[in-house]
């Protein structure tokens, strides 16, 4: 059975290929989605860790115990007398409180603060850029994240990119798709145009055939 990750990797794979062939029939037709909501960050977000974020931990009064280390691609951690943790989706508190309850078999009432030190985050909540960017790339979300800063992060779009006519796809809510005015927030300053995003969404934009 696939897993979530999986799942939403072919949704994306098979969304994007409808959508370059609707591209090629109707050239640079406005989009016909409805426009982004310009409020999506969720008040209550709570950074979970995935693989590729480092994460320090500090055992009080056992620094030889206290270090850092990497979230591997399976999604667990070792540190001295805790091995193979998992920590893929948990917030740094919650990871704290299993690593002292794994540590409490060897040592009395262990007290552990994990902090994140460089970010990366689970596959499902970062955001995508696809498409006619100058630099297509997956990003880390950040809480109140914008289209702006999104296109900051990627250098803009091309001379080929039909920045009107580009969509975010919202797999938060089920793949729902919503249409973006990259041309009028980076060319002509609209910021009416600069949305928020939300983890997990795929921003696509198509190339203008005229």
């Amino acid at each position: 059975m696939k897993d979530n990750a999986s799942m939403l990797a072919d949704g994306v794979r098979k969304f994007l290929g409808l959508t370059i062939a609707a591209g090629l029939l109707s050239g640079c037709a406005t989009s016909s989605f409805p426009p982004a909501p310009s409020l999506a960050s969720d008040a209550d977000y709570n950074y979970v860790i995935g693989p590729g974020d480092n994460v320090n931990i500090v055992v009080w009064r056992n620094p030889e115990l206290s270090m850092s280390v990497p979230v591997r691609p399976d999604g667990k951690i070792t540190t001295p007398l805790v091995e193979d943790l998992p920590a893929l989706g948990k917030d740094s508190s919650t990871l704290a409180r299993d690593i002292e309850k794994a540590l409490a078999k060897f040592i009395r009432e262990p007290i552990v603060t994990v902090i994140v030190t460089a970010f990366v985050g689970p596959y499902s909540e970062q955001v995508r850029v696809v498409g006619e960017a100058t630099t297509p790339q997956t990003l880390p979300y950040v809480q109140k994240m914008t289209l702006l800063d999104v296109m900051i992060a990627v250098g803009g779009i091309t001379e080929f990119a039909d920045g009107n006519g580009a969509s975010i796809l919202r797999t938060g809510e089920g793949n729902k798709q919503y249409s973006v005015r990259i041309e009028d927030l980076i060319k002509d300053g609209d910021v009416s145009a600069n949305v928020e995003v939300r983890p997990g969404d795929v921003l696509i934009i198509p190339q203008s055939w005229f």
